[in-house]
C-alpha cells in the first residue's frame, strides 16, 4: 500500500513538473511575459478593486453589501493561504525545477497554494453571486490570473489548483454564513 501510494505521489509530481515547465516554456515570449506580468499585477489587487468600485459607482448603496463580502471573502483568503503557505514551505517552481525562468518577483517566500489564484477565485464567485452577469469579465480574468502564476514561474499547478479549490470553498462558506 505504502509503495502505491509513493509512486503514484511520484506519478504526480513528475506530471505537476512537467506542466510546470511547458507554461513556463511560453514565457519565452516577450508579449507572452509581458501580458501575463501584467494579468499578475492587476490580480494583485488592482483589478478586484476596480470591480468593487465600479459595482459601488453603478449600483451606489445596493453594492455596498457585494463589496463587503468581497473583502471579508478576501480577509479571510488572506489568513488561510498565509497559515498554510507557511505549513507546507513548498519552495517555489523557480527555485526547484531545472528550466524554470523567473519572470517577477514573488509576493512571498513559498509556493503551495497560489494566493493570487485562491483570491481571484473567491472575488469572483462571491461577485457573480450577486452579478452574474459580469461572467464574462471575471472568468476570463481569473483564468489569466491562475495561469500567469504558471507562466511566470512562481507557482506548479497543483499550487494554482489547491489556491482555486481553497477560494471556492471560501466563497460558498462565505454565502453559507449570510
Amino acid at each position: 500500500m505504502a509503495e502505491k501510494l509513493h509512486l503514484y505521489l511520484s506519478r504526480m509530481h513528475a506530471l505537476d513538473t512537467s506542466l510546470c515547465l511547458r507554461f513556463n516554456r511560453t514565457s519565452q515570449y516577450r508579449l507572452v511575459r509581458w501580458g501575463f506580468r501584467v494579468v499578475s499585477r492587476l490580480g494583485d489587487g488592482v483589478f478586484w478593486y476596480a470591480v468593487m468600485l465600479g459595482i459601488v459607482l453603478a449600483q451606489r448603496v445596493d453594492g455596498l453589501l457585494p463589496c463587503l463580502h468581497m473583502l471579508a471573502a478576501g480577509l479571510a483568503g488572506t489568513a488561510v493561504y498565509k497559515a498554510i503557505k507557511a505549513k507546507a514551505s513548498r519552495p517555489r517552481p523557480f527555485e526547484m525545477v531545472s528550466g524554470v525562468s523567473l519572470c517577477t518577483a514573488p509576493l512571498d517566500r513559498f509556493s503551495f497554494p497560489s494566493g493570487h489564484t485562491l483570491h481571484a477565485v473567491a472575488f469572483s464567485a462571491v461577485a457573480l453571486g450577486y452579478y452574474p452577469a459580469l461572467a464574462w469579465l471575471l472568468v476570463p480574468f481569473t483564468v489569466l490570473v491562475g495561469v500567469s502564476r504558471l507562466v511566470l514561474g512562481l507557482h506548479y499547478p497543483s499550487d494554482v489548483l489547491a489556491g482555486a479549490a481553497i477560494g471556492a470553498l471560501i466563497a460558498k462558506i462565505s454565502f453559507a454564513l449570510l
